[in-house]
């Protein structure tokens, strides 16, 4: 019998985590999802998936909380890595009205922690695993229009993290993902959104396996197109 594929799926409470931990237990993978506080939607998704789904708590933003979740995962490999994190405080505001601590949070949660998770766990991704966290196109320092300002430059902070770190790992078989799902409707979102989640995760997680065993780090639409830096 084949050895059942591995997925650790960080931040999967609700929206578009939750809908990738449901994606991955659909494809028979065995996941590990994690919440910061209790979610009675992953815990129901649990119920369904009894064999294939397991919780476990974390708040990435605490260092000591990431340690924890490591030692309690052991030494078990992780085929897919996936960090989903964000926050998007004072959207529509500019530098110079924005509150310094709700763009200091938006860096913690968007950019520095998602780093943090991937540098504690990369040493259990195999060579043909996959290393990825979630961004968007507004992190395109290229592409972006100026539209939600402070979150932009988050997620642009977190686009060149993840550049910096395949830099210093030269030659690493593994593929590392930026991966940018659509504007999709959820709480953050909004109601006008383009896209929905059902729209969204499966094409992500499509283009995500599809770079298996292909080394480098691309920055990436749910269609697997590469976006411009």
């Amino acid at each position: 019998m084949a050895t059942r594929k591995t997925a650790l799926i960080i931040g999967a409470s609700r929206g578009l985590g939750l809908a990738l931990a449901e994606e991955y237990c659909g494809r028979d993978y065995q996941v590990t999802a994690t919440v910061r506080t209790p979610s009675k939607a992953l815990d129901d998704l649990a119920a369904r998936f009894p064999v294939s789904l397991e919780i476990e708590t974390v708040d990435t933003t605490e260092p000591t909380s990431v340690k924890a979740l490591k030692q309690r995962l052991g030494n078990r490999i992780i085929d897919t890595l996936l960090v989903n994190a964000g926050i998007c405080l004072a959207r529509e505001n500019t530098p110079i009205d924005t509150d310094v601590n709700d763009f200091v949070a938006m860096m913690v949660t968007n950019a520095l922690s998602p780093m943090r998770v991937v540098e504690t766990f990369e040493d259990q991704v195999p060579p043909r695993g996959i290393i990825a966290v979630m961004s968007s196109e507004l992190g395109s320092i290229a592409a972006n229009r100026g539209f939600w300002e402070l979150y932009s430059a988050s997620k642009a902070a977190l686009n060149m993290l993840m550049k910096c770190f395949s830099q210093r790992h030269p030659g690493d078989p593994r593929a590392m993902l930026l991966i940018a799902p659509g504007w999709v409707r959820t709480e953050m979102g909004g109601s006008q959104a383009i896209l929905s989640i059902e729209e969204s995760i499966p094409a992500v997680v499509t283009a995500a396996e599809a770079r298996a065993g292909k080394p480098g780090l691309k920055f990436m639409s749910r269609h697997g197109d590469s976006l411009p830096w």
